[in-house]
């Protein structure tokens, strides 16, 4: 049954590798035969893709945002994670809610009022997305990082605390190594949502031509009357989910550890 489910998921990805080497004319008519003979077109697609779509600075600006939003998501969530387990107040329990509570509501509901906060606070821009991708990210990260820290024995720290450590040392150098699988998962779930999102970019930042990201330059391969050069647009689908995927095959065996580890034991 799992093979079966596996193929199904894999099936779309071999489709759009076939038709990344098939002239666009062919992709329409047998879209799931073998390129061969006329149809096929070699590295022309590709060609084509990188040198109209500027796809090559959305690569960086996509890197730039999918970094910066998963390192600050990291860092800042786990801390607070820390806080709010050890630090037990009717105020953490109430924040600890909230970050729950986020995860329930769904993007549609908040997502013409984040439009309007980021224009007014100046947040449409590469910068400004990382901050908001900290507060759509924070829920789940929050949430995962928690439920690792209630399992850390308090007494680790008070160890630490009678080597003479303080509160940020006992921290970084004893608790951050224990959260390393909850972190890289994380990590790896983050990357990929922020890495694949095309509908935050496009609402905040996708009429600006500086810093179209690669799912907006992508989309923007379609012709203001419907035209579109679909042997463009598989290749430039490939380019865009080989680093994804190789991240993700880097680190897939720590998700399962982290999902339980923050989820389970918790």
């Amino acid at each position: 049954m799992l093979t079966v489910l596996s193929l199904i998921w894999i099936i779309p990805l071999l489709f759009i590798l076939i038709n990344s080497f098939k002239g666009k004319f062919y992709i329409s008519d047998s879209p799931f035969s073998i390129p061969t003979g006329k149809a096929f077109a070699g590295l022309t697609n590709y060609a084509t893709g990188l040198g109209l779509s500027g796809f090559l600075r959305a690569i960086g600006w996509s890197l730039f945002v999918t970094v910066g939003s998963v390192a600050v998501i990291v860092m800042l969530t786990a801390m607070t994670a820390y806080y709010i387990t050890r630090v037990k107040t009717w105020w953490t329990t109430l924040l600890y809610y909230l970050f729950a509570f986020s995860m329930v509501a769904p993007f549609q509901l908040v997502m013409f009022p984040t439009v309007k906060v980021a224009d007014a606070l100046g947040l449409a821009t590469p910068w400004g997305m990382i901050v908001l991708y900290l507060g759509f990210g924070g829920g789940l990260s929050v949430f995962l990082f928690a439920g690792f820290v209630k399992s850390i024995p308090v007494d680790i720290e008070e160890a630490a605390f009678m080597d003479g450590c303080s509160p940020l040392q006992s921290y970084f150098q004893v608790v951050m190594p224990l959260l390393r699988p909850t972190a890289v998962t994380v990590a790896i779930l983050n990357a990929m949502w922020v890495w694949n999102d095309f509908l935050l970019p496009n609402l905040v930042i996708g009429q600006d031509e500086r810093y179209k990201t690669i799912p907006i330059v992508i989309q923007s391969l379609i012709g203001s009357n419907g035209n579109r050069d679909m042997g463009a647009q598989m290749a430039m689908l490939v380019l865009a989910i080989i680093p994804i995927v190789a991240f993700y095959l880097f680190g897939q065996r720590h998700i399962i550890e982290g999902v339980a580890a923050g989820a389970v034991k918790g």
